[in-house]
């Protein structure tokens, strides 16, 4: 009997002129964690797709629990064991939990009659394969989103799942629930299933995995145990680059004027009696859990809620927005968590995406000045090194990072006073990672006032001079990041 789960070895997949994968490797053992890393576009999706039967490869030969597959199908993929839990999830959230843990069984059993009786079995017993408790007659849509993962799971484990595929499995969830999610793949682990974990979370997946492969372009570049690798090696590995953390060093001048300041500012359901200024050249960090308003705040700040009570004072005038429009026209801009619904128009080019903000400026008479929009976009792709094929093309053509470039450069283009991020970094890989966080202390450092909304720990200390800290809708500390560790930052963070 094999020891390994899966083994591939010299896969090649094309897609049309384009090599996705050129001769990669991939072993995985039976009851491994092992963390498959890598920038977008280097193959992750490609390889996950080939090992579910999703796609056919043009070359190489796929083994799964020593068993040689000349053409995988997804039929095959599944009775052999394999489970892909992708980043949507894949539940239906428009029905129960119940629902979605036994109708996929139901229906590939062929019965005709749904039975009340007969769903609650299957429920149970997928729940009970980790020992989550949930209410079986709650809709999905109303879970958090690592509840729907562990739902996920859940199902999975009703078909015997030998080796669970998670692809960035903590992208939307919390630090909390991170560490509930490890402690269910560690419970995986002991029962011998296989997990692939794919992550750009260096921190994460360090903890987690045993065992790591990076792609680079299509090609492995390493594949061994977490011991043997840092933080250094790492990043080089995943980006072919050398590339060195410095903490943003905010120098507090005298001259330094205070940009915005909030004062008992409020929302129903969203938070209470929040107060703060930040001054122009510094990076504030606001953290905290999701659900702890500072979203809310950030959107109050940017015109889209409408506080019930309190004061905003931007460059010493109060003011009260009405909407996104007012606080744009005054020098605020938002960067919005979900890039891709709030931020960018996903089926528009490149070009309209990064000039929107700027139309008004761009008209001659009735007419676009195309001339003037061409010069706007090629000025913001090159200062902010995005990497585009034609500015024409469709926002889709485009990484996640090379996307989120996009809608900073949105931004740029006015002549703001206050820029917020809200999870900049948030599904984008390590490289423009580095890149965002040397954008945002440049612009810090020509005096934009920017605040940072993050729950990533790490992002918080190395790019912010000051730290806020939300729990249950109030900011409840404040802290120097120079005197703060992820340790103590993480704790402050968390609920108790």
């Amino acid at each position: 009997m094999s020891e390994n789960i899966i083994k591939v070895t010299g896969i090649k997949k094309y897609f049309g002129g384009v090599k996705a994968l050129d001769g990669v490797d991939l072993v995985i053992k039976k009851g491994e964690v092992h963390c498959l890393a890598g920038e977008n576009g280097c193959g992750k999706s490609t390889i996950i797709n080939i090992i579910s039967g999703f796609y056919t490869p043009d070359a190489g030969t796929i083994e799964i629990d020593g068993r040689e597959y000349t053409k995988l199908t997804t039929q095959q993929a599944i009775e052999a064991g394999v489970q892909v839990i992708y980043q949507d999830l894949s539940v239906f959230p428009n029905l129960t939990v119940r629902e979605n843990l036994a109708i996929t069984m139901e229906k590939s059993s062929g019965r005709k009659f749904v039975s009340k009786k007969r769903f609650d079995e299957i429920a149970h017993k997928a729940l009970s394969t980790i020992d989550f408790k949930v209410d079986l007659d709650e809709y999905v849509e109303n879970l958090t989103v690592a509840d729907k993962q562990l739902i996920a799971i859940s199902r999975a484990l009703l078909y015997d799942a030998k080796l669970i595929i998670m692809d960035e499995p903590t992208t939307a969830i919390t630090q909390k629930e991170v560490k509930n999610l490890f402690e269910v793949i560690r419970g995986l682990q002991k029962k011998g299933i296989s997990v692939l974990f794919v992550s750009h979370k260096l921190d994460e997946v360090f903890e987690i995995a045993d065992h790591f492969t990076i792609f680079r372009s299509g090609h492995n570049v390493y594949s061994g145990p977490t011991k043997e690798l840092n933080q250094a090696l790492f990043t080089h590995y995943m980006t072919g680059r050398d590339i060195e953390e410095e903490a943003f060093v905010y120098e507090d001048r005298k001259d330094a004027k205070t940009v915005l300041e909030v004062k008992n500012l409020s929302l129903k359901d969203g938070y209470k009696d929040c107060s703060f200024s930040i001054k122009s050249g510094e990076i504030l960090g606001i953290t905290g859990l999701l659900g702890s308003g500072r979203t809310e705040l950030a959107e109050t700040i940017f015109g889209i809620h409408k506080a019930d009570s309190g004061q905003i004072i931007l460059e010493g005038r109060e003011v009260s927005f009405k909407n996104v429009q007012e606080a744009m026209a005054n020098g605020i801009g938002y960067v919005p968590p979900e890039r891709n619904v709030m931020g960018l128009f996903m089926d528009q080019s490149i070009s309209d995406n990064i000039s929107v903000t700027r139309w008004k400026d761009c008209q001659k008479g009735p007419m676009m000045d195309q001339a003037s929009i061409d010069s706007l976009v090629d000025r913001w792709v090159g200062e902010l090194s995005i990497k585009i094929g034609n500015a024409a093309d469709n926002m889709r053509t485009l990484s996640g990072g090379n996307a989120q470039k996009c809608v900073l450069a949105k931004w740029l283009a006015l002549d703001l006073k206050v820029l917020i991020l809200n999870g900049p970094t948030v599904g984008v890989d390590i490289g423009a990672k580095y890149d965002i966080y040397n954008l945002t202390k440049k612009l810090a450092e020509s005096g934009l006032a920017v605040i940072i909304i993050s729950d990533d720990i790490r992002e918080v200390l190395l790019n912010c001079n000051r730290v806020l800290v939300m729990r249950r809708g109030h900011l409840v500390d404040e802290r120097q990041t120079k005197d703060l560790d992820e340790e103590t930052l993480s704790r402050l963070s968390v609920e108790y």
